[in-house]
């Protein structure tokens, strides 16, 4: 072939390939607008349309615990222009809706980790008042104790079973719809306990109205720096952090992959974003495609295996 026939073959198919973002990204929450997925995507939207001059536009579509808006995902083109933040409860979510429309490994393209949070262990400074794991340990075995969470299959529900089946332990569970309410009763002393947000218990501690047990993690939390880690008190492995990332439809090309990595690596770094992110309990932890891939894969298949053996249902 002709060196300038050549040209004029492959330059436009140069151009192309480096014409992305060549219109509006949507970014899909898959939870109401507030929650921590939706400040991430609205936090780091703005910082791509400054950088890479077209619009992020935020769709939320929530319902049946991310189901919807993951679902969505799935079917997306996979070309960069429909993308997802969201958080690990879409790693229990399979065990809990076997009917859903997608597979949770296989059908996601991971981009990176975005930020990651604790949560903490707190007990009713009034109605019970533990203040440290062995005290709560043996309150719990010696009366009846409840505890409350945002509904059945929610992230806090599985924390506090994991927490019982490791202490031996028998607590009450009692769902509520939706954390306001559950966080009302368990301030109001109607339920003893439960698993918060940091950043949602802290300033309830600091009212006396709280106590913290432990916070979640190997280590003390950023977020939480005078509260003893679940590692320090024994409860080791657990894994019950909350994080959050990105993906996009499996197929998505690696050169668009490594593209927003690199972006989101530069912004979490920005002391805006990542002071934006610290007020809601979020800590920036960036990662590879690979590494965060690697966590949602086993995660999947730890929460199915406990989800089975402890016949957990959803609401």
């Amino acid at each position: 072939m002709k060196p300038i026939l050549w040209l004029l073959i492959a330059v436009p198919g140069l151009v192309l390939a480096q014409a992305y973002p060549s219109h509006p990204i949507t970014l899909v929450a898959p939870y109401t607008p507030g929650t921590g997925i939706d400040i991430i995507a609205r936090t780091v939207g703005p910082k791509i349309t400054e950088r890479w001059h077209q619009p992020v536009v935020v769709d939320n579509k929530p319902g049946a615990s991310g189901n919807i808006g993951a679902a969505m995902l799935a079917k997306a083109p996979p070309d960069g222009y429909t993308l997802m933040v969201t958080v690990n409860t879409f790693t229990i979510t399979p065990a809990l809706y076997p009917s859903i429309q997608y597979d949770a490994v296989k059908d996601f393209q991971t981009i990176a980790r975005v930020t990651n949070g604790n949560i903490a262990l707190v007990t009713n400074a009034s109605s019970l008042p533990a203040k440290n794991l062995d005290e709560l340990v043996a309150a719990a075995k010696s009366k009846k104790l409840n505890y409350s969470s945002p509904g059945n299959g929610t992230p806090q529900h599985l924390a506090v079973e994991l927490l019982k089946q490791r202490l031996n332990i028998d607590i009450l569970h009692v769902p509520y719809k939706g954390a306001a309410q559950a966080l009302t009763d368990l301030l109001g002393g109607q339920v003893q306990l439960a698993v918060l947000p940091v950043h949602t218990a802290l300033p309830h501690a600091k009212a006396g109205k709280l106590n913290v047990i432990a916070v979640s993690g190997e280590r003390r939390s950023v977020l939480a720096p005078d509260s003893p880690s679940f590692g320090e008190v024994g409860l080791k492995n657990l894994d019950i952090d909350l994080y959050f990332w990105m993906a996009g439809p499996a197929g998505l090309p690696r050169d668009i992959v490594d593209k927003w990595n690199k972006e989101l690596a530069s912004i979490l770094a920005l002391p805006d974003v990542r002071e934006t992110f610290m007020k809601q309990g979020m800590v920036p932890a960036h990662s590879s495609p690979e590494e965060i891939q690697k966590q949602i894969a086993s995660d999947v298949a730890r929460w199915k295996k406990f989800i089975a053996e402890t016949g957990i249902k959803a609401d």
